[in-house]
């Protein structure tokens, strides 16, 4: 199956960098509210709900948070509206960019963007300017812990999983948007601890850029990450070891 991917690492460490100062509640947040919103608060009829609780169990979210977060979106306690968004782009070397956002004021949130692809190197781009260049896949990340990559295999394969990559203490698997959820429901079913599970963007095609040109691209993708609406950031970049 496929070997190392820097990115996956350097996602993974980034997801560790928000959960330590919070701002994975925030997202999280924003995920069960706009699910809730779109296909009501039970969570047996909804899987967008239940992905996005799965989710936030695993990074140790209070209860009372989850459930306060559903009733604000279906309207039995006072919320905030969300709107979904996803903006296009690129970064330095050519590098596509695919952000997706979650925002009460969608001309404030395009105007930050723009503004940060700028000071960066990069440039906003109009609606499907590089979204061909992504496919839309499920990924999974669960940690090692004694797993071996055959025992992972024999499940998820089995589930209709497409690929698995093996890094130092965490196996990464890649499915359709179809065979997502029963790859997920699997692992679950087998005791397997699941660090992060989501419908991701991902590259079909990788432009390598290294040294300088690969620290402008990070230091990008990081001033998005830190806009308060921004939920998730793709790129085409494969960083260099």
């Amino acid at each position: 199956m496929s070997g190392h991917s820097k990115w996956s690492t350097i996602k993974r460490k980034k997801a560790a960098l928000d959960a330590k100062r919070g701002k994975i509640f925030t997202k999280l947040i924003k995920e069960i509210t706009i699910a809730a919103k779109q296909g009501g608060g039970d969570p047996d009829g909804n899987p967008r709900l239940r992905l996005a609780i799965d989710n936030a169990k695993s990074q140790n979210m209070p209860a009372e948070n989850i459930e306060r977060a559903i009733k604000k979106a279906t309207g039995e306690l006072e919320g905030v509206a969300y709107y979904e968004l996803t903006y296009e782009g690129y970064g330095p070397g050519g590098v596509a960019i695919m952000v997706e956002v979650a925002t009460d004021n969608k001309n404030r949130t395009v105007a930050e963007v723009r503004h940060i692809f700028s000071k960066h190197g990069g440039s906003l781009g109009e609606t499907g300017s590089v979204a061909w260049m992504f496919d839309r896949k499920g990924i999974i990340t669960i940690p090692k812990q004694g797993k071996t990559e055959d025992d992972i295999l024999a499940i998820v394969l089995d589930a209709g999983a497409d690929d698995l990559q093996t890094e130092e203490d965490f196996y990464e698997i890649t499915t359709s948007v179809e065979n997502f959820e029963p790859v997920r429901r699997a692992l679950i079913n087998n005791n397997i601890q699941i660090e992060n599970a989501s419908l991701q963007w991902v590259a079909k095609n990788l432009i390598k850029v290294s040294g300088e040109e690969a620290e402008k691209v990070m230091k990008l993708i990081e001033a998005i990450e830190d806009c308060d609406d921004v939920q998730n950031v793709y790129t085409s970049a494969d960083f260099a070891d």
